[in-house]
């Protein structure tokens, strides 16, 4: 038995603490336009505070209302501002296989290692239906795949019996989820190699309790550092530390997740930090107010996320 945390006591395909990355933006003729530059600066501020993966163009990442182009130039800029030691995964998740099947494979070719593929949404397909899109979309390409189960947007989850059958797949290899449901996705992981990853600020800390790996995380935009020290108080069997660090960033989580769109209050973190000139968001999003950003600074506060200089 292992007795000091290591990749063979719980292996971590995707890595560990992954960002889901927002998309910056700037104006051009009075246009929102993708800000590579600012996206490639975000990429290696995210990396230096702790990040070992990256998802790119995630619904975090305004995937909806970013263009196919727009998506593999973000890609690229990623991969080159990173280099090879940190995992870039792409969001290519529609409720349309084919153009996921094509998501998937422009975004091989631009750089990324693995991707992200959620239930497909609004469609409400039957499981039958979600077994044959996963499949379809992981034999686009030789890259691994983390299936996104996150039913409260997408109208359905995906049930056990098809992640332990999408399991059989040799390069399906792990999930995001965002049901929250931990029985089941105990089963899941007692009957499968499939690795769990949080997909839910708010449930970080049970799903490595569960025996997740790792989290994909909102809130790490600004707290990646310490929820890569939650991980380890984890895999070293420190619960009392992993518990401290989930509650000293219960106010960033509220502030990030809870006051509005998440997306459009991580834009507002990251300007609050210094690291993104804008918080601009493409409708049907609309940015943070100002009161909604005065009330983010003081859970940032709370946090010790941020200083005040109240």
């Amino acid at each position: 038995m292992h007795t000091t945390p290591s990749a063979d006591l719980s292996p971590a395909p995707l890595g560990r603490v992954l960002t889901a990355m927002v998309t910056p933006f700037r104006e051009v003729g009075g246009e929102l336009a993708v800000d590579l530059d600012a996206a490639q600066h975000l990429a290696r501020t995210l990396v230096e505070q702790g990040c070992d993966g990256l998802v790119v163009s995630g619904t975090t990442g305004e995937s909806p209302t970013t263009s196919d182009a727009e998506q593999v130039d973000l890609v690229r800029a990623v991969r080159e501002a990173v280099g090879p030691g940190v995992v870039v995964m792409a969001g290519v998740g529609t409720n349309d296989t084919a153009h996921s099947v094509a998501l998937a494979r422009a975004a091989a070719t631009a750089g990324a290692d693995s991707l992200l593929v959620v239930t497909p949404y609004y469609s409400k397909p039957p499981q039958a239906g979600l077994l044959a899109h996963f499949t379809t979309v992981a034999d686009a390409t030789d890259l691994p795949v983390m299936l996104y189960d996150i039913p409260g947007r997408s109208g359905v989850p995906i049930e056990t019996e098809t992640l332990v059958r999408a399991a059989e797949h040799p390069r399906i290899v792990a999930v995001k989820d965002a049901k929250g449901d931990f029985y089941a996705g105990s089963w899941v992981m007692a009957r499968t190699d499939l690795a769990f990853y949080s997909g839910d600020d708010a449930a970080n800390l049970g799903w490595l309790a569960h025996g997740a790996v790792g989290m994909v995380s909102v809130v790490a935009h600004v707290a990646a550092r310490r929820y890569a020290a939650m991980v380890e108080a984890v895999l070293a069997g420190d619960l009392a530390t992993a518990q401290r660090v989930h509650r000293e960033l219960l106010p960033a989580v509220r502030g990030i997740m809870t006051r509005t769109q998440g997306v459009i209050m991580a834009k507002a973190a990251l300007q609050l930090h210094g690291v993104l000139a804008s918080r601009a968001v493409r409708l049907p999003l609309v940015e943070a107010t100002p009161d909604e950003v005065s009330l983010l600074s003081h859970d940032l506060a709370e946090a010790a996320l941020l200083e005040t200089t109240a």
